[in-house]
């Protein structure tokens, strides 16, 4: 039977919305806007695929009934189907309140084993060669010689750029864990060309005003003169200002990451390259590179920040030294490829599988 029962927890009028709760619980405990934003979603649609009924009157049977209809018919990707069973998990156990053990066996979707898509030296030149715009040029360039992530890059501050000791120290990366990370010395005086500009649109945004930052996990309100201070401002500033969605307050944020997406697409096509190439593509080229160089697998690991270093280990598997690193036994043949030196031959005729 369908329930009555609204988005609210009561039937009191003071209550507030189920939504409205799960959006409290999530800035409450500090998740990030993409999460609560992609939370909010998935719980939307749950609840709209059994007919609005309130997730308290659903159980086992109709959370794997929406996550069965994610896999088979809306063909979603395993980590996109995990993502909807985490917003539910989250629902039930922070938000409801509801003890439910059967939660945690529902069956998660496993991942397939991919192998990461890797540019190759010559690949990786001719990549940056064709990307013209100087602010593009800079951030595609720190990419690949720092490894970070693209919003890792985007997020990045001026006060964790130490250009004299050439060091960047990633704030709150994958995991909330910091990490710190070489500045290529090739790009050392971008690097300063750009913060002198940067500084020099910080004080124009203050003449007018302006020039506030948003800061994370409620420092504004610890150090209420950080989000004026130049050293919180991020390093790849947006050209305007934005509305944050949180607080309504007008900001200037970082760069769309989007830009940065559009361009290494429009390079990779410009350069001729057949490989699927993303942003992220320059940190799996850049891991790649630096084993290929001879580098330990724990400094990779270090500078790549992964907790484990099995997750590193799957740069040892796409090396340019052909299939997990083996040489071919076709390689050591002498001459043209026979063990006599003759050339190999097609099959006699007799020996040929017919059309």
């Amino acid at each position: 039977m369908v329930s009555d029962k609204p988005f609210a927890v009561s039937d009191s009028s003071q209550s507030p919305r189920l939504l409205d709760r799960v959006r409290e619980r999530l800035r409450l405990k500090h998740y990030s806007l993409r999460t609560e934003t992609a939370y909010l979603g998935w719980i939307r649609r749950f609840i709209h695929f059994h007919g609005k009924r309130h997730p308290s009157d659903l159980g086992k049977a109709e959370v794997e009934a929406f996550l069965t209809h994610l896999a088979v018919e809306r063909n979603v990707a395993a980590a996109t189907q995990n993502q909807a069973l985490s917003a539910l998990l989250f629902l039930y156990g922070e938000v409801l309140g509801m003890e439910l053990p059967w939660l945690d066996e529902v069956t998660r979707a496993k991942k397939p084993a991919r192998l990461p898509t890797v540019l190759t030296l010559s690949e990786t030149a001719e990549l940056l060669a064709q990307i013209t715009d100087a602010e593009m040029q800079l951030v595609v360039r720190l990419l690949y010689g720092t490894g970070m992530r693209l919003l890792e890059c985007l997020r990045l501050r001026v006060k964790d750029l130490d250009l004299a000791r050439r060091e960047i120290l990633v704030r709150d990366g994958k995991g909330g864990k910091d990490r710190v990370t070489m500045v290529p010395e090739r790009l050392v005086p971008a690097l300063q060309a750009r913060l002198a500009a940067r500084r020099e649109l910080h004080q124009a945004d203050l003449a007018e005003g302006r020039g506030e930052v948003w800061l994370p996990h409620a420092l504004e309100r610890k150090y209420p003169g950080a989000p004026r201070a130049f050293g919180w401002q991020y390093v790849f500033p947006a050209a305007g200002f934005s509305v944050d969605p949180r607080s309504r307050a007008v900001r200037r944020h970082h760069i769309d990451e989007k830009r940065v997406q559009r361009a290494v697409r429009a390079a990779a096509m410009r350069a001729g390259i057949a490989k699927p190439v993303s942003p992220h593509t320059l940190r799996h080229s850049f891991a790649t590179h630096l084993l290929e160089g001879g580098y330990d697998i724990r400094t990779v690991q270090e500078l790549l920040g992964h907790s484990d270093v099995s997750t590193t280990m799957i740069y040892t598997h796409v090396l340019n030294k052909g299939g997990r690193g083996v040489r071919s036994p076709l390689d050591g043949l002498g001459g043209g490829g026979g063990s006599d030196g003759a050339v190999l031959r097609e099959p006699a005729a007799e020996y040929r599988v017919a059309a």
